[in-house]
């Protein structure tokens, strides 16, 4: 049974940050390893509730209260083993996930909420270090085979499951290495890349054959998958850039986000000897107030900018949930400080550019930009510029983190007679299938740009769906909600 008294006896407490001096100088994680003694103080605080919350909060359904409370009392390998009933890859979700489990937690409406993602961690860490993750290889072979195109944690998830379910499983990626946004999108200082590789290696002892520099519609086309495989899951992604239309757009100096973390993390690879996009000595401007653009900060203080801001187009949120608009347990907004704002910048909430000035090369030397309301009463989204408020500061890079608009306009797409929806995403039956017969679809590429945890949980639906596809005489364990609606564009 949980303690009875844990969350009267101990606050919210997270593992601490190595210090900014320190840290800014590399690119190792933020966060330093979770105790011992604070991993039992904060999983005592779960409640083991009679109708847990988090459950709902959780795309995958993770079994929290039973984990925290196996972790509370030691028994790591238990607590390994129901966290992996319903997730592959928690050392993913654990650093990564925004963690709507924890804007679900039944403490979370009088007191802070459970630390459910560090007792993740710690328990998927303490797993490796253990050696209690191991290959789970099939017992025997079905004769089908599956291609898996992307290996975002969709692409993997979906692998993962079916190969373990007798399939041979090749997972197609067109960078050189696995892990799709995993491995060149996100900083290391926010996931270092043997987290991927270790996986990997998993993967590859169950059967899971790895393709890299393989762009699928250019380097082998839809027939080719149609004659090696038996059928085709897509875990493409959403990496279509939403774009901005102030006057000097065209000027160079201003880059899509993901060009810069990109080239910045294929230096701290060492795939490359210099970074394309460089922030060292700049004055960077980051355009979008969310998880992209925070990365980008974080990435342009360990190159060394002069000085960075960081524009939101909304007024800054509230500290703590409004009852009003954000009952629990919904999603609250609420302001968040990533790691990076501790490090240095400016942010500018309510406020956008109005205008990128250059030189005489057509070079972005300043950007014009001012407060602004938005007003959404029409059904639309009207910026209004706050008059009196116009300021030009130096602006010699910039980056745009607003998002995505969807899965790329892509060879592979046509070949298969794949249409995309009005979102630009890949929209498919109840049964994960696609317009083309044989043909899955997972992750962003059918949701949209959205939460790790959302991957995680299509990819396994989807390999469930192609498994019973297949032929499959015994089911796959999936979600029960993952074919829920999309997230709004």
């Amino acid at each position: 049974m949980p303690d009875p008294s844990g969350f009267l006896e101990h606050g919210r407490e997270v593992p601490k940050r190595r210090p900014v001096p320190v840290r800014i100088l590399d690119n190792r994680e933020v966060y330093t390893r979770t105790s011992k003694e604070l991993v039992t103080a904060q999983a005592s605080r779960c409640m083991d509730c009679g109708i847990p919350f988090c459950h709902n909060g959780c795309p995958l359904g993770n079994r929290i209260p039973e984990w925290n409370d196996l972790a509370r009392t030691g028994r790591w390998g238990a607590a390994i083993e129901q966290l992996h009933a319903t997730n592959n890859f928690p050392e993913f979700t654990g650093r990564l996930c925004p963690a709507p489990c924890e804007a679900a937690c039944v403490l979370g409406i009088g007191d802070d909420p459970v630390t459910i993602k560090n007792i993740e961690v710690e328990i998927i860490d303490r797993a490796f270090d253990d050696a209690n993750v191991r290959p789970q290889p099939a017992e025997s072979s079905s004769g089908k085979s599956v291609a898996v195109v992307g290996s975002g944690p969709a692409g993997l998830a979906a692998a993962q499951q079916l190969a373990r379910a007798g399939h041979a499983v090749t997972v197609y990626e067109r960078d050189d290495a696995p892990g799709g946004l995993l491995r060149y999108g996100i900083p290391d200082f926010k996931l270092e890349k043997h987290q991927i590789d270790r996986r990997v290696e998993q993967m590859r002892a169950e059967g899971v054959e790895f393709v890299c520099d393989t762009n699928i519609g250019v380097d082998l086309t839809a027939e080719d998958l149609r004659e090696r495989h038996d059928a085709v899951i897509l875990a493409v992604g959403a990496l279509e850039g939403r774009e901005t239309e102030q006057p000097g757009r065209e000027l160079a100096g201003i880059h899509q986000a993901m060009e810069h973390l990109v080239g910045a993390n294929q230096v701290v690879a060492g795939k490359a000897p210099f970074a394309p996009i460089d922030a060292k000595g700049k004055h960077v401007v980051i355009i979008g107030g969310g998880d992209t653009g925070a990365d980008c900060l974080g990435v342009a203080h360990r190159q060394g900018a002069a000085s960075v801001r960081q524009l939101d187009l909304y007024p800054t949120p509230p500290d703590l949930r409004d009852a009003g608009k954000d009952p629990w347990p919904t999603w609250p907004v609420i302001v968040r400080n990533y790691p990076a704002h501790e490090e240095g910048g400016q942010r500018n909430y309510a406020s956008a550019a109005a205008e990128f000035i250059g030189d005489e090369h057509g070079h972005v030397r300043q950007m014009r930009f001012s407060e602004v309301t938005v007003d959404k009463s029409q059904g639309r989204r009207d910026i209004v510029p706050v008059p009196g408020t116009e300021e030009i500061v130096p602006a010699d890079l910039v980056l745009l983190a607003i998002g995505f608009a969807g899965t790329e306009d892509q060879p592979l797409l046509r070949q298969f007679g794949i249409e995309r929806t009005r979102r630009n995403v890949i929209d498919c039956g109840e049964d994960w299938q696609t317009d083309a017969p044989g043909v899955f679809v997972a992750g962003d590429a059918h949701r949209g740009a959205s939460l790790i945890v959302w991957a995680i949980a299509e990819g396994r639906a989807a390999a469930a769906a192609a498994h019973r596809y297949l032929g499959g005489q015994t089911a796959l364990p999936a979600p029960v909600d993952a074919r829920a609606q999309p997230l709004a564009a």
